[in-house]
């Protein structure tokens, strides 16, 4: 993640402070995960117990006064000893980054880590395969994975997880229910669910299987109309959409869809390149706003095959981060029209620096951003062309009644 040359903007959710602590940005922490495991060693170097301040510079004494008072007031008279430190430790650096009021500030685990980066590098782990927000009461499903154990076992998006093989997770912290899911492959696990509309709480079984997620899904629809769904905007998003085009494009269909509901972000690089698709040469996909006030322009790469075919962007609440900076673009130019909900309003930067040690990683709100037409997203989402709601009816259904407004919208234009 280091490694890119732009920064990333993955959303971020949090609740306490959770990291993967979004998205995809404009929660509090955390990260929409998706439910895996991994094998990530967790080095559990921690300060001594004796309130020795020795690595606190001098000027900073009084004011790790407190911490360091509390940190020996856990160790001599919390009820359950010996205390984690490691988490402990975890657990102010969470707290630190989310006391930050601008845009999404976070910190990730070694494990929370690893997990990003199989969910940005599209690489397999092991889970039930359903992408979660942790900002909530309970631990709630944004989407379940295409194919996954989750959606065989119907799991749907709005889906509470109040127990787990029994145990309530009334007034656990959701990042803690999310770890309480994670499991070897082959293993089973007992969830409770709470849904809107059904009167009461259900169990669900599901067995934890190896998860393989495409960044990039694609087909033709009936009437002759591409179908590109976009999962997350990882390191190979843009070269899999230019991918998806071309076999699609092949084919002379009417109109393309491009679906970015559930898309909680990634690379910028890769939302730049993604718009660029649709984009002449030296348009501006956005504007990145920095502390000082100054605007710097990024413009589109100008090398897009899809710059004239009728397109119309799904999105939803969900919609966030890289998300909002595609979608915004093509509608400014009104180069494509939005059908869905308003999107969940993420509008700033993160660059993400990894701890040393393998100690984890904190992402930091460096910068905001604008619309080609300078409207700030940062709390107020794109407001689609045409809403189109999805009711929990719906999704029950299987109906999908933005998708058939979007196919309508290409078949039918409107000026």
């Amino acid at each position: 993640m280091q490694n890119k040359t732009l920064r990333s903007v993955l959303i971020v959710f949090v609740a306490i402070v959770l990291v993967v602590c979004v998205f995809g940005g404009g929660f509090a922490a955390g990260h929409f995960l998706p439910f895996g495991s991994t094998n990530t060693q967790i080095l559990t170097t921690s300060p001594t117990t004796t309130g020795n301040q020795g690595g606190t510079p001098a000027d900073l004494q009084s004011e790790f006064a407190p911490f360091w008072q509390a940190w020996n007031l856990v160790h001599q008279n919390y009820v359950d000893q010996p205390v984690n430190d490691t988490a402990m430790i975890q657990g102010a650096l969470k707290g630190m980054m989310s006391s930050l009021p601008t845009g999404l500030n976070y910190y990730e685990t070694p494990e929370e880590y690893q997990t990003t980066q199989a969910q940005l590098n599209g690489t397999d782990y092991t889970g039930i395969g359903a992408w979660v927000d942790t900002s909530k009461a309970y631990l709630t499903v944004v989407s379940p994975m295409s194919g996954s154990p989750a959606e065989k076992a119907g799991l749907l998006p709005g889906d509470q997880i109040t127990a787990i093989d029994g145990k309530d997770m009334t007034g656990i912290t959701p990042e803690v229910v999310r770890t309480e899911v994670l499991g070897p492959e082959g293993t089973s696990i007992t969830l409770t669910i709470l849904r809107q509309g059904v009167d009461k709480p259900f169990d669900v079984t599901i067995t934890r299987a190896k998860i393989t997620q495409p960044l990039v899904e694609s087909r033709m629809l009936d009437n002759n109309i591409a179908y590109i769904h976009l999962f997350t905007f990882g390191d190979s998003a843009a070269q899999d959409v230019h991918n998806a085009l071309q076999e699609l494009l092949a084919q002379n269909p009417k109109g393309l869809i491009l679906d970015l509901r559930y898309n909680t972000g990634g690379y910028v690089d890769q939302a730049i390149s993604i718009a660029s698709e649709f984009l002449p040469a030296d348009k501006i996909v956005f504007y990145e706003k920095a502390s000082d006030g100054t605007l710097t322009p990024h413009a589109s790469l100008g090398n897009g095959i899809a710059s004239s075919i009728p397109t119309v962007v799904l999105v939803n609440e969900w919609s966030a981060s890289a998300s909002e900076i595609v979608s915004g673009a093509l509608q400014d130019y009104g180069r494509a029209k939005l059908v869905g909900v308003t999107t969940y309003g993420k509008g700033s930067e993160q660059i993400p620096v990894p701890l040393d040690n393998n100690q984890g990683l904190v992402g930091i709100t460096i910068a905001t951003w604008l619309t080609p037409n300078q409207r700030f997203i940062q709390g107020t989402g794109l407001t689609p062309d045409v809403v189109v709601e999805m009711t929990q009816a719906d999704a029950t259904a299987g109906k999908d009644q933005q998708l058939d407004a979007a196919v309508q919208l290409i078949l039918n234009p409107q000026p």
